[in-house]
């Protein structure tokens, strides 16, 4: 049985070695991101906490969203699928490096703990969910973009995804949603929405000639 859609030299790459490889960069590069964060949440407080895990949470998330994208060169359904496997096995990737050295280490503050009533599993599985999410939206919207303008444009992907999260995080507060507050929390929940309207607003403008 063959794919529908066969890759091409010039985009979509979706060789299992690539995917793998590329995975393996993504999952110990989310490692690094996050026990960063557990440091700066432990040892800082205040306004220095919040720029530095603002920082940190930023990088983690475009990481996330434009680097399996940009990998498999993602234009149609094939390069789109290729980019959500990178996300999905990178997860994998960071669940193996969580269990064996950063739980191990202590790099969890209380409060991490607390969020998970005592347990640190309970992240895992929206781990898995979260990642795939990222990456398959990411590559949709810049597949739009090499569709309708002959190249992806990442930069116009994080502008818009985090501008539209800023909005839903305000809109979120003022309308008392649940749990919504001006607060790094809110902001990293309305990323998800937020990259969902973003893949129908990245592909507009002149169709590519």
């Amino acid at each position: 049985m063959t794919s529908a859609v066969h890759p091409r030299a010039d985009h979509d790459q979706t060789a299992l070695g690539m995917i793998l490889r590329r995975a393996a960069m993504l999952g110990a590069l989310q490692a690094a991101v996050v026990l960063l964060f557990s440091v700066a949440s432990r040892f800082l407080d205040g306004a220095p906490e919040q720029i530095v895990r603002s920082v940190l949470v930023l990088a983690g998330v475009t990481a996330t969203t434009l680097l399996p994208g940009l990998w498999t060169r993602a234009r149609t359904i094939e390069g789109i699928a290729g980019a959500a496997g990178i996300g999905l096995a990178a997860t994998a990737v960071f669940l193996v490096i969580d269990v064996a050295a950063l739980q191990p280490l202590g790099t969890y503050t209380n409060r991490w703990l607390e969020i998970g009533g005592g347990s640190n599993w309970w992240y895992h599985p929206v781990w898995w969910m979260v990642g795939t999410f990222l990456a398959w939206m990411g590559a949709f919207a810049m597949a739009r973009q090499t569709v309708r303008r002959g190249e992806p444009a990442p930069v116009t992907v994080m502008v818009l995804g985090v501008g539209l999260a800023v909005v839903l995080g305000v809109v979120a507060t003022l309308a008392g949603f649940p749990g919504a507050a001006l607060a790094l929390p809110t902001f990293a929940v309305a990323y998800l929405p937020a990259l969902a309207l973003t893949v129908l607003l990245a592909g507009r403008g002149a169709p590519a000639r």
